[in-house]
């Protein structure tokens, strides 16, 4: 005790609850002030006390719950396996048990699940322990959790069936455009819409490799782009021209709208290398994506071996279309674009700003 001023100032419970009867008040005050339902069990696990919750949220009396073995309260319904296990085996174990689900049916309230936590009390003037079980009624959470995750599962099965019909309505659009543009007149419209063409197959192999990948989380890069590189090769290069692509790189993850972004640049610069850097249908060739990573940021190249530009200086950008797809698409990527090419032949690398810190190339 501290003396302040000629007053006594007891500093803790020892000394404030002499009486047994007062500590008793106090404790008994302690359990019915907790929320949830808590009760007070000896030695042989006969109930003690209990709080008022306990009594409010299992419509059970004092009368018919003090004294009683906790096993037969309420004719048996808390005579629970998993409680049983707490109780006589984790317990004297461990002297404290938290966070013990258990899920069990009451006569009177149904199906509850419950969140039980567990403590052994042990006493400095010889009284037989005692254990403090909390109880938490969590059913209801459960059951917004279960709901929310079925939700989710429902967006996941819609964003998928939704993905499927882009695609199919992309290629379907796709052979439209083909269907045109092998009956037109115009020699100058005919490549207009085979260009069309060529594009909308692109978008659709992003989607569907996408689809593939999995839009929900990260997505792995050059497992990605090498199945989106396997796409395009069969769909614009097939049999007939001896033109490989191939995909290299680290191992790097993006986003669902990075890996789109990513993926319609690299569709639109293996398109602009098909059509520029082989100008032979029969020339043999090579098409090389390539990804590294460097922390958080990237780099992407596509690397062809054809005619390039004799020179070797580095290549203007173009103002075709194409070239104003990439530019737009990385910079909604806070990336930059450089085109190298000479004799050996082109590549284009649209690098991320940590590269281009570190003393990469700039654009």
């Amino acid at each position: 005790m501290t003396r302040l001023g000629g007053y006594v100032q007891k500093t803790n419970f020892r000394e404030q609850f002499t009486n047994v009867a007062d500590a008793c008040a106090l404790a008994q005050g302690i359990v019915d002030t907790v929320r949830e339902p808590v009760i007070v069990l000896d030695k042989a696990l006969r109930v003690i006390a209990a709080s008022r919750s306990f009594y409010s949220a299992f419509e059970v009396s004092p009368e018919e719950t003090q004294g009683q073995l906790l096993y037969a309260l309420g004719d048996g319904q808390w005579d629970i396996p998993k409680l049983r296990v707490l109780l006589e085996q984790i317990i004297p174990e461990h002297g404290v048990m938290e966070d013990y689900e258990v899920e069990h049916e009451f006569p009177h309230l149904g199906t509850r699940t419950m969140c039980l936590n567990a403590r052994q009390v042990f006493y400095k003037e010889g009284a037989e322990p005692t254990v403090l079980l909390g109880i938490e009624d969590v059913t209801e959470r459960r059951k917004l959790e279960d709901e929310k995750d079925d939700l989710l599962r429902q967006k996941d099965v819609l964003l998928e069936e939704i993905q499927h019909r882009i695609a199919n309505s992309l290629q379907i659009i796709a052979g439209i455009i083909l269907m045109k543009a092998n009956t037109v007149s115009s020699e100058d419209t005919r490549p207009l819409l085979q260009d069309i063409h060529d594009r909308v197959i692109s978008i659709a192999a992003v989607q569907q490799q996408l689809h593939v990948a999995g839009t929900i989380g990260p997505v792995e890069m050059v497992a990605y782009l090498t199945r989106l590189s396997d796409a395009l090769a069969a769909s614009m290069i097939g049999d007939a021209r001896p033109v490989i692509v191939k995909v290299v790189g680290d191992r790097g993850t993006a986003n669902a709208r990075q890996a789109e972004s990513i993926g319609l640049i690299t569709t639109e610069l293996v398109m602009n290398a098909l059509k520029h850097a082989f100008p032979k249908v029969d020339t043999e060739g090579q098409i090389i994506i390539k990804y590294e990573v460097n922390g958080t940021d990237w780099e992407l190249s596509v690397a062809d071996n054809g005619v390039g530009r004799q020179d070797g200086v580095f290549a203007q950008a173009k103002t075709g279309l194409g070239s104003g797809i990439v530019k737009a698409l990385a910079q909604s990527l806070n990336a930059q674009v450089e085109t190298l090419s000479g004799a050996g032949g082109t590549t284009v690398s649209i690098t991320h700003t940590t590269f281009l810190k570190a003393g990469s190339r700039a654009a």
